[in-house]
């Protein structure tokens, strides 16, 4: 017989019992083979949109505003810290039953949101509002988490406080007016991308799951090269002439030497043995995504520059392109020291060679399409040295 209180209703224990959310836990499996679920997976989709908004911003002009560039890896970030979060908690915690479905969802919401304010920040609320949701989501989460055992508390309790910091931040960014509120911005932003620093110790005695936050972190690669051939593809007249096909073509050798050097590197899986709490492997990651994302938008003038058959590259157009190349060339370098420790010789080479291919090219070679047809080639160059490196060391190891 249940106990009941004075007049038969339930005591709060027994109400709260009733109504409480199942611990979760991670699901089944063998250890190291957590994949993405369709949630996850799902989760992704808005951040295609999201992506192509914060490109949006830098405008057609062929020379891009610093302040523009600045603006779009500060959204940059704010979104793909905004995708990591969850990824950090489904790696550790992802019962996928329904409490945790309902609110991926309500976080999708937010990340709608995010990609909506994206096009108008810092006017307008869209952007804190969607942030506030989805950060808002994974503190309920992680509180829903905490009662699963001490690793889980001590887990739970260095994000609940960190991320619970930077939420009250983004919070009162809503009562400023607007161009204060990029401030409060960075300063949320700066506690919570401190928040993993501050508890590395703890969270490394609580590894991820070597297969699943690599897969994760890389499928978020895959979708920012996706935005940068979109952002190439976007650059093709409606009626092209076979010499702007051609271009593209081209073109489309460097984002698909990226893509060949880096799942190389995923599928040899030099990253997992030291992965550990993945906070080095993530942040390098946000970097080079960040890199990749002005890639596209440099490429696809680029294009267009031939197609107007400009007699010179500006200056600033071959800076940024350099910029975002060297920039992947050295987190590569950074995920190899994070796998190896120690890259050698044949390494610190290949991308010894790279960067100064690449810088050599940017500041020699004005012409648009002479600069294309050389970069393309010296890309093609380095994924293949760079690509025969990562499979002897992958077999040695």
């Amino acid at each position: 017989m249940r106990r009941v209180r004075a007049g038969g209703a339930p005591s709060p224990g027994r109400l709260a019992a009733r109504f409480a959310l199942p611990a979760p836990s991670r699901p089944r499996g063998k250890a190291g083979q957590r994949h993405a679920t369709w949630l996850e997976l799902f989760f992704d989709v808005i951040f295609v949109f999201a992506l192509g908004a914060v490109v949006d911003r830098l405008g057609d002009e062929p020379v891009p505003r610093p302040s523009a560039v600045l603006t779009v890896c500060g959204l940059f970030v704010v979104l793909q810290w905004a995708w990591v979060g969850q990824v950090f908690y489904d790696t550790r915690y992802d019962p996928d039953d329904t409490p945790h479905r309902l609110l991926v969802l309500v976080a999708l919401v937010g990340a709608g949101a995010l990609t909506l304010g994206v096009r108008e920040a810092p006017e307008g609320v869209l952007l804190p509002a969607g942030y506030l949701l989805v950060r808002g989501v994974l503190l309920l989460l992680y509180l829903r988490a905490r009662p699963t055992g001490a690793p889980a508390r001590q887990v739970t309790g260095i994000y609940l406080v960190g991320f619970g910091i930077g939420w009250v931040i983004w919070l009162a960014s809503l009562a400023v007016p607007a161009s204060a509120r990029p401030a409060f911005w960075i300063a949320g932003m700066a506690v919570e991308l401190a928040t993993p620093w501050v508890g590395l110790r703890r969270l490394n005695r609580s590894p991820v799951d070597v297969v699943h936050l690599p897969e994760r972190i890389g499928q978020f690669a895959i979708i920012v090269l996706g935005s940068t051939l979109a952002n190439l593809l976007t650059a093709v007249p409606a009626h092209p002439t076979p010499g702007i096909i051609g271009s593209a073509a081209v073109a489309f050798a460097v984002p698909a030497s990226v893509w060949w050097v880096y799942t190389t590197f995923v599928n040899t899986g030099l990253a997992m043995a030291r992965l550990r709490g993945g906070q080095a492997y993530t942040y390098v990651h946000i970097a080079m995504n960040a890199g990749l994302l002005l890639l596209g938008w440099s490429l696809g003038q680029l294009v267009r520059q031939i197609e107007a058959d400009a007699p010179t590259t500006p200056t600033a157009l071959r800076a940024v392109l350099a910029a975002t190349l060297l920039t992947w060339m050295l987190c590569g370098l950074g995920l190899s020291w994070l796998a190896v420790q120690r890259p050698g010789v044949r390494r610190l080479a290949i991308t010894g060679y790279g960067i100064a291919s690449v810088t050599a090219i940017a500041v020699a070679v004005a012409r648009p399409l002479p600069l294309l047809v050389l970069l393309a080639i010296a890309l093609v160059g380095y994924a293949v040295l760079l690509t025969r490196h990562l499979t002897a060391l992958a077999r040695a190891r």
